[in-house]
């Protein structure tokens, strides 16, 4: 315990100073105590926000991320010869003149490998392989050197390739991003919707398919109330958007950004931070099949946070 010689000149100021201020004793420190809550409060978002952008950048840069996606190849019912040979049908661009074949019958895939020495099946030195494609798990890896492909479904079913020495990565310098801004983290109102209600969510390639509806996040901003719809199920940790804004090709990329929900609502209230709006694959590559904001999300609003729009050629 501090001893009162000790105490005395502070405790003597705090004396006449109480004698001064009389009924107001109260209110300062109460403003005070305010402030540096808020000083810190603004400090930890501040540093939230900017740890998070470092794991987005270090996200965009792993040798397998959107930065390395180099073509998209559908494939063919029946024998897909795949290779950097010019007479395969889907002809790479490095790696041994004939990888092998991917056979699509029934719904069914299957990669055969013509070349042991150089071509992996998920690391491993296989002759053939049944290929699973992103929408039944892990999709079956094949690589040669820096280039690798895997099969998805997207009404029929692709060919995904990948460079891991890609020019778009290999001259990324990061992505610009809004100032970044307590007030966009913004808590509201989280209506649920109906159990089992979906949407019907096109993407890029006016596909469309179905995805369940979570709930509805209103919140108020500029007098106005707002509204987006929020993607997920049960057994979602978050909830996602998928957004357009008056932003979009006026500093924020034209198709749309993404954004996760802080965790999931409690109380019927739920935390939307729009410093961590991000852009869409399709941003930084022209390979990507990405969803597009549906209609109840576009925000007659000018989302100022989150990141820009990125441009390839000066990236």
């Amino acid at each position: 315990m501090m001893s009162f010689s000790v105490c005395f000149p502070r405790c003597l100021s705090a004396f006449v100073f109480v004698l001064v201020t009389g009924s107001s004793l109260f209110a300062l420190p109460l403003v005070a105590d305010q402030t540096v809550v808020s000083d810190l409060q603004t400090q930890h978002h501040q540093q939230a926000i900017e740890a998070w952008r470092v794991s987005r950048h270090e996200s965009l840069t792993r040798p397998d991320g959107w930065l390395t996606l180099v073509g998209l190849e559908w494939l063919k019912e029946g024998v897909n010869r795949v290779g950097s040979a010019a007479d395969n049908d889907i002809q790479l661009a490095g790696g041994p003149a004939y990888w092998g074949r991917v056979s699509l019958q029934n719904n069914q895939l299957r990669f055969t490998n013509l070349d042991n020495e150089s071509v992996r099946i998920n690391n491993e030195v296989l002759a053939q392989v049944e290929l699973v494609p992103d929408t039944e798990g892990k999709p079956t890896l094949v690589t040669s050197g820096a280039l690798s492909f895997y099969a998805i479904f997207r009404e029929s079913y692709a060919l995904r390739i990948k460079d891991s020495q890609a020019k778009t990565l290999l001259n990324f310098k990061g992505v610009d991003n809004y100032a970044i801004n307590t007030a966009w983290r913004i808590e509201g109102r989280l209506v649920l919707a109906a159990e089992g209600e979906g949407i019907e969510i096109a993407n890029v390639l006016g596909q469309i398919s179905e995805s369940p509806v979570f709930g509805t996040f209103e919140f108020d901003m500029n007098g106005k109330t707002l509204s987006l719809l929020g993607l997920g199920s049960e057994g979602s940790e978050d909830i996602w958007f998928i957004f357009a804004d008056r932003t979009n090709g006026h500093g924020s990329y034209g198709a749309g950004r993404f954004l996760y929900s802080e965790g999931m609502p409690k109380n019927g209230r739920l935390t939307v931070d729009f410093n961590k709006a991000y852009n869409p694959p399709c941003a930084f590559n022209a390979y990507s099949t990405c969803p597009l904001p549906p209609k109840q999300n576009r925000l007659d609003l000018f989302v100022t946070a989150g990141e820009k729009e990125f441009h390839p050629n000066s990236g």
